[in-house]
């Protein structure tokens, strides 16, 4: 896993700009700490920084081939799964390997097939692609966006980064939103291709752009595609376990330490069983197996808070104990106070991290935390991410009035609701400038324009494809992100194997009636993880990360509240002063969630306007 930057300039000498390459590559470090790299032509420059997984010695980027016609050049991120059978199938076609890494196979399969080299990749993966022979950029990212890839266009070509920052490290770049950005940042509606930065956009999900002196092209290699489900139950469970057993193996695949991350929940007890079950076999030649190492969160404290919710019904330690104890996993919890978790430089690296004001505070914060002392220990990590998303975990999937809503199924909880989890608290005018609500409907009603219907379908199993389709492509994509930008800011690569196109495709197409066979959510991977799990987790209710629930948390929120009060911070020109004086009023230890909610949102934007000071367009 690693940070990849470029820049192609058709009417420059880019020979002549290596320390500005140097400082768009830097800005990335973080996402690879191992080795950097760069490689510069007349019209291309592209950096790499490298976190080591597969291949220490032979993956050094960016790589280049030589040709007769000139030179070809990869900067990648991302991992490819099913990299070993492509390069037996290139080696039968003549191509000649110098490494063992899937870097190359990614480079010699653009050689051999061109773009469509993406449709033959499995896995999660972002990359660049300068080909001197035609002078043409090609940028590609895998087909969910776990890897994230961002361009902006300039006056004669264009410049990509794996984040923002990268491309506002360049002098060209427009460090400035406007109420487009804004928009999409508090609407939760995740439009593909949209970006908070002026002038920036993501290079779609399953998508592909290429840039020649012609100018810049977009298209689809894959979208969610709707098929007909003629499998009875067992067999679409049967399958369903099959494709865990073969994803799991290829994802731990790993020249350095792995790992999981275990909360107890289904989803990632499922990863870990199935991770313990095939690094507990012995090997080829008969070498012993190994134990699994996972990792959970937890907060100093907890017991003495916990107070159960919608979102989050139990605690999440007792059932990892269990499973880490049925599985034979190596399990270790890491306990956090109130103090780190509101530390402001925590929240400093968080907001850094993703780049926007946007974050779910306390819970980003422990996230980050986590994942600083799994990095410790492990390079590689396994999540159970998405799983909720692909197989309708969420309990708004299953409410008749969320069902029947023509809005997005999360916008109550998250935005619209009068107790939305994330809170944001504009002065008037612009709230009414950015007028969410005809934001939200018009982009709901895009999203619902995309999705196909399948033949025969009920009107009923028609509104569950859309409601999943909603999930597949909007919703799981804000999760990806913030799993991506905090694990890569301390150099942990989280994999998700939930996210493999081949199982999104089979239960996306899988009627609702038979997602849920058994009156409850996730019923398949439920029955096909059942011989592996203990009957607690099995009939656990979803619950959701965890928050902590303590009021000393609440008390430091205040405390910084009140000290942000005394100065003229400029985000008092987006919110209005009164509000938060009203908030610091509260009693720590009876204030609403929603109200904490806002109040981490606003010092998390004052946190993002003073790292980078961008220019408001509003």
């Amino acid at each position: 896993m690693c940070g990849i930057t470029g820049w192609v300039s058709f009417d420059r000498d880019l020979t002549q700009q290596r320390t500005q390459l140097d400082a768009m590559t830097q800005t990335m470090a973080c996402r690879g700490p191992d080795a950097g790299g760069a490689w510069l032509d007349r019209h291309a420059a592209l950096g790499h920084r490298r976190l080591a997984v597969i291949d220490l010695e032979g993956g050094t980027q960016p790589m280049v081939v030589p040709t007769d016609d000139g030179p070809v050049a990869l900067t990648y991120s991302g991992e490819v799964y099913n990299y070993t059978e492509l390069r037996s199938e290139l080696i039968r076609r003549g191509h000649r390997f110098e490494t063992r890494s899937d870097t190359e196979v990614v480079l010699h399969g653009y050689l051999e097939w061109g773009e469509a080299v993406a449709e033959r990749l499995n896995g999660m993966f972002a990359f660049a692609v300068w080909d001197s022979r035609v002078e043409k950029l090609v940028m590609i990212r895998d087909r969910m966006g776990v890897k994230p890839l961002y361009y902006s266009s300039t006056d004669d070509g264009v410049m990509f980064g794996s984040e923002p920052k990268a491309i506002l490290a360049n002098p060209l770049a427009d460090r400035a939103v406007d109420l487009a950005g804004l928009r999409e940042l508090v609407s939760l509606t995740q439009t593909p291709g949209s970006a908070l930065w002026c002038g920036m956009h993501e290079v779609l999900p399953g998508g592909l752009v290429t840039v020649d002196r012609s100018g810049l092209r977009e298209h689809r290699y894959w979208t969610l595609p709707t098929r007909p489900h003629t499998d009875d139950r067992k067999t679409t469970v049967a399958t369903v376990r099959e494709l865990l057993e073969d994803i799991v193996s290829r994802q731990l695949v790993s020249d350095v330490p792995r790992c999981t991350l275990l909360s107890g929940g289904l989803d990632s007890s499922a990863i870990t069983a199935l991770a313990a079950a095939k690094l507990g076999r012995p090997g080829e030649h008969g070498e012993p197996g190994e134990k699994v190492r996972s990792f959970a969160v937890d907060f100093v404290g907890r017991k003495d808070h916990f107070v159960g919710d919608e979102l989050r019904g139990t605690m999440d330690a007792p059932y990892a104990l269990e499973v880490a104890a049925h599985v034979g996993s190596q399990h270790e919890s890491i306990a956090l106070d109130h103090a780190a978790i509101a530390d402001p430089d925590v929240r400093r690296a968080v907001i850094t991290a993703r780049d926007s004001p946007f974050s779910f505070g306390n819970v980003d914060a422990s996230l980050y935390q986590l994942f600083q002392a799994v990095r410790q220990q492990s390079t590689v990590a396994l999540s159970g991410e998405s799983a909720d998303e692909v197989f309708g975990g969420y309990r708004w999937f299953h409410q008749p009035e969320v069902q029947a809503a023509q809005t997005f199924p999360w916008m109550d909880v998250f935005v619209t609701g009068p107790q939305a989890q994330s809170s944001d608290r504009f002065n008037a005018g612009i709230t009414a400038a950015l007028d969410l609500p005809t934001y939200i409907r018009d982009r709901y009603s895009d999203a619902v324009g995309e999705v196909e219907r399948a033949e025969g379908e009920s009107d009923h199993e028609m509104r569950m494809r859309v409601m999943c389709y909603l999930h597949v492509t909007r919703f799981v994509r804000m999760l990806l992100e913030r799993k991506d930008r905090i694990s890569m800011a301390v150099g942990l690569e989280v994999r998700v194997p939930f996210c493999d196109h081949r199982l999104v495709e089979y239960v996306y197409n899988t009627p609702w009636s038979l997602k849920t066979f058994d009156g409850r959510e996730k019923s398949l991977l439920r029955a096909a993880t059942a011989d592996l799990l203990p009957k607690s987790v099995l009939n656990r209710v979803k619950s959701s990360y965890p928050a902590t629930l303590d009021p000393h948390y609440n008390s430091a929120l205040l405390q910084q509240s009140k000290e942000l009060l005394t100065t003229d911070d400029p985000v008092f020109d987006l919110v209005d002063r009164s509000w938060l004086e009203d908030i610091t009023r509260q009693d720590p230890a009876s204030m609403p969630i929603h109200v904490r909610n806002g109040m981490e949102r606003l010092l998390d934007l004052s946190t993002w306007l003073d790292i980078y000071r961008p220019e408001l367009r509003l």
